[in-house]
């Protein structure tokens, strides 16, 4: 066992653990924080993700002890209350069906928008490409990507929504 300190969202907290205890257990046993989730525990669908140091990482496979920068979970996107824009366009696109993978859709998509703050399509889809849905919302998660760049750019987003002319 030992002292590991982490900076998560903000805050500073230590912990006495196994120095090889997965992050993902961490974050959502000691520290109460559920964004995060368990999928397939091998670092392959995405639902665990976190960004540390600017990267999108598998947070099931990283140990604790490894992590010597700031990490940012689903719970530290919203400021002062506020949603973050991926979370508003997530909400107006309607992308979740069972919800299972968002943590990860969307910690992998603020990860992508930091780095490509407009992204192609092709960059969306290269870029996510590794985050599984269950759920098929991939044109969602696209659409949503796109809306939430354009919202962090200052353009509002084109209404999908018809005019009705009586």
């Amino acid at each position: 066992m030992a002292n590991v300190t982490l900076k998560v969202n903000g805050k500073t907290h230590t912990v006495d653990i196994d120095p090889s205890t997965p992050l993902l257990y961490i974050l959502r046993n000691d520290l109460d924080l559920h964004g995060p989730r368990f999928g397939c525990g091998l670092g392959q669908c995405g639902a665990c993700t976190v960004i540390i140091n600017g990267v999108a990482t598998r947070s099931c496979i990283t140990p604790t002890s490894s992590v010597k920068s700031d990490i940012t979970t689903l719970e530290g996107l919203s400021k002062d209350g506020a949603l973050h824009p991926l979370q508003q366009a997530w909400i107006e696109e309607q992308v979740p069906q069972c919800g299972f993978c968002q943590n990860g859709q969307i910690m992998t998509a603020k990860a992508l928008l930091d780095k490509t703050p407009k992204p192609t399509d092709a960059q969306i889809r290269e870029g996510m490409a590794r985050t599984l849905c269950r759920c098929m919302t991939y044109y969602r998660i696209q659409a949503a990507i796109k809306r939430a760049s354009q919202q962090i750019a200052g353009i509002e987003p084109a209404s999908d929504k018809k005019e009705v002319v009586a």
